[in-house]
C-alpha cells in the first residue's frame, strides 16, 4: 500500500515533507527573468527544489490554492509538478482540502487520484460528516491511494471549532480522530498504520502527547513547522518510534535563501541544506524520545 511506501521513505530519507507552496513573489528574481510565462517560472522553480531536496525528502506536499490564484498558468504549472514528481518516483501528497458529499466527492476523487493532477495522497475536510470521505475509499483499495483527513490543525482559529467539547468532555477533534482511526482499519498497511492518515499540527504539544497515544495506527501530517512556531521537538512528539508521520515545511524551505547574503544565485542549494537541517534536527528530537 501506498502508506508502506511513505513509511519506508521516512526510514531512509528522513521525516521531511517538502511544500511546494509556491508563489512567484517567492522565486528570486534573476531566475524568474530567465522565464516568459507564470506557468514556466513556478514550474521550474519547482522542478529545481525538488532535484535539490528529494534524497532528503519523504514527500512533496503541493498546495492547489498557489496555482489557482494565478489561474490556467498556475495550474499547468500545477500540473507539471505533478508530472515531474511521479517521473522521478517521489511520493505527492495532493494539499486540496476538499470536503463534500455523494457525486461531488467522487468528482473530487476522480480529479486527484487519476488524470493529470494525480497523486498519492489527498488532504480532506470531513466536516460535512463521514460520508465526505466514503466517495474516496474505493481509490484507497483499488488504486493504492491514502488520505490525511484534519483533525487538529495548527491555525490559532482551530479553537473555534476543533476544541468544542460535547457532554462527556471529548473535544470535537478528538472525536474526528477517533473515527478516523476506526474508518482506518479498513486500509491498514504492514508497516501497522492505516492510509487514511490525519492531520495533525505540531503548535500544541499538550495535545500532541494525547492524541500520538490515542490514534495508535493513524499516521500524521504534521504542519505548523517553522514559520507557524512548531519546531523539532513540538514535532517529535506526534511521531512514535522514530516514524508514524510526516513533518512539512514549506516557506521555511522554499525561502531558506533569503537567511543568506546574495542567496538567490543558490536558492536551491540553499533550500537543501535547510531540509537537511530540519530532518537532521527531528531525528535527533524523535531518538531522544524513544
Amino acid at each position: 500500500m501506498i502508506i508502506d511506501k511513505l513509511y519506508k521513505a521516512v526510514e531512509e530519507k528522513g521525516h521531511v515533507c517538502v511544500g511546494l507552496d509556491t508563489d512567484l513573489d517567492y522565486i528570486p528574481k534573476q531566475f524568474s527573468d530567465k522565464f516568459n510565462s507564470i506557468e514556466d517560472k513556478l514550474f521550474n522553480f519547482n522542478k529545481e527544489i525538488i532535484d535539490a531536496t528529494e534524497d532528503v525528502a519523504s514527500c512533496f506536499k503541493v498546495q492547489i490554492a498557489y496555482y489557482e490564484s494565478y489561474g490556467i498558468q498556475g495550474l499547468l504549472a500545477y500540473k507539471r509538478t505533478l508530472e515531474y514528481l511521479r517521473e522521478k518516483n517521489n511520493i505527492i501528497i495532493a494539499d486540496v482540502k476538499r470536503g463534500d458529499i455523494a457525486k461531488t466527492a467522487e468528482m473530487y476523487a476522480k480529479a486527484h487520484f487519476t488524470g493529470e493532477f494525480e497523486s498519492d495522497f489527498m488532504t480532506i475536510n470531513p466536516y460535512m460528516g463521514m460520508d465526505s470521505i466514503e466517495p474516496f475509499m474505493p481509490y484507497l483499495k483499488n488504486n493504492e491511494k491514502g488520505l490525511f483527513v484534519l483533525v487538529r490543525t495548527s491555525n490559532k482559529g482551530a479553537s473555534d471549532f476543533e476544541t468544542i467539547q460535547n457532554k462527556e468532555g471529548k473535544f470535537v477533534h478528538d472525536i474526528v480522530g477517533e473515527k478516523i482511526e476506526s474508518l482506518g482499519k479498513d486500509a491498514m498497511g504492514e508497516c501497522g498504520y492505516s492510509a487514511i492518515g490525519g492531520v495533525i499540527g505540531c503548535t500544541e504539544a499538550e495535545d500532541g502527547i494525547r492524541i500520538r497515544k490515542e490514534l495508535k495506527n493513524t499516521f500524521f501530517l504534521i504542519p505548523g513547522y517553522g514559520a507557524q512556531g512548531g519546531g523539532a521537538k513540538e514535532a517529535a512528539i506526534y511521531l512514535k518510534d522514530g516514524n508514524g508521520g510526516v513533518v512539512n515545511s514549506s516557506r521555511g524551505i522554499l525561502l531558506a535563501y533569503k537567511k543568506v547574503e546574495n542567496g538567490e544565485e543558490n536558492f536551491a542549494l540553499h533550500a537543501r541544506n535547510e531540509a537537511i537541517e530540519m530532518r537532521d534536527a527531528i531525528r535527533k528530537c524523535s531518538k531522544e524520545r524513544i
